[in-house]
């Protein structure tokens, strides 16, 4: 006699059927419209006329290595942060641990105004660091700033769960073992961290990409120099190129998928990776 057991939500046939028709309807149309729009509205040579001139590879180049860069930063800053957050009790912990979310709350265009404030020669930290010839707005440096500040809380809120539920009793039987403290971490905590890790990237790295709210108001937006993809898109289509904007916007889906791909295999290695030690 077969049991099943009882669920809350319907079978798995109408969930299974729910769950394909709205990733249809909110991903998979979308993308295809953009993809179809671009195939049927330029040949092979116009597509290619418009992705390989000079302004729109040079743009290419600075979004996605500005967003590798911030994610990169992210990743590192952001592990720190999630750290101190989890294992430290302190004066003031809840609210830096609030003030994390607040880029996601911020609307783009008020982020950039107030990186600006910051970091514009005449602002509260630029107009020290102009003097030395440093600048941080205007150029490349400030759309690393500007992906920093958005992709930050990606890492962190990815990171958390995991040291929440990470095994104390493994540090302390390192510990007994005779292992220092960054022995315990490369061999007991950092394998189970990296998954976690490669997450946050990921999604602050594809978050990065798109982004141009906050980007447009500290880049500057200099040809060749400080110009990024989702801008030349903007730019196609105030001119209402809506062909040569679909076709930059392939472009950047494509090479985002592949990346996003890739992270994603490594991810999957790293869990299976960590099974087998675990076993």
């Amino acid at each position: 006699m077969r049991f099943r057991s009882y669920s809350v939500l319907p079978g798995f046939g109408p969930t299974l059927g729910f769950s394909l028709l709205y990733l249809g309807l909110m991903v998979l149309l979308p993308i295809s419209a953009l993809v179809l729009f671009s195939v049927t509205n330029l040949s092979a040579g116009e597509f290619w006329q418009v992705v390989s001139s000079p302004r729109v590879v040079a743009s290419f180049k600075l979004s996605f290595l500005a967003a590798l860069v911030a994610a990169l930063i992210n990743s590192l800053f952001g592990l720190i942060l999630a750290w101190i957050l989890v294992r430290y009790e302190f004066p003031g912990r809840r609210l830096i641990d609030t003030l994390i979310d607040l880029p996601f709350a911020m609307p783009t265009a008020v982020s950039g105004i107030a990186l600006c404030a910051i970091f514009a020669g005449n602002g509260w930290i630029g107009q020290w660091l102009k003097p030395l010839g440093i600048e941080l707005a205007y150029n490349p440096a400030g759309i690393v700033i500007a992906l920093t500040f958005i992709g930050l809380p990606f890492v962190v809120r990815t990171l958390q769960p995991v040291l929440k539920e990470s095994e104390r009793e493994l540090e302390e039987a390192a510990a007994s073992l005779g292992a220092n403290r960054l022995q315990t971490f490369i061999r007991i905590i950092w394998p189970s961290l990296v998954p976690a890790l490669l997450t946050g990237f990921a999604l602050a790295f594809s978050r990065a990409i798109g982004e141009y709210g906050s980007v447009i108001f500290i880049a500057g937006n200099l040809p060749m120099v400080s110009e990024i993809a989702p801008l030349m898109i903007m730019s196609h289509l105030e001119e209402y190129d809506y062909a040569g904007a679909s076709a930059i916007a392939v472009v950047m889906l494509s090479f985002s998928f592949i990346l996003l791909l890739l992270i994603n295999k490594l991810q999957a290695w790293s869990w299976q990776r960590i099974g087998g030690v675990r076993a």
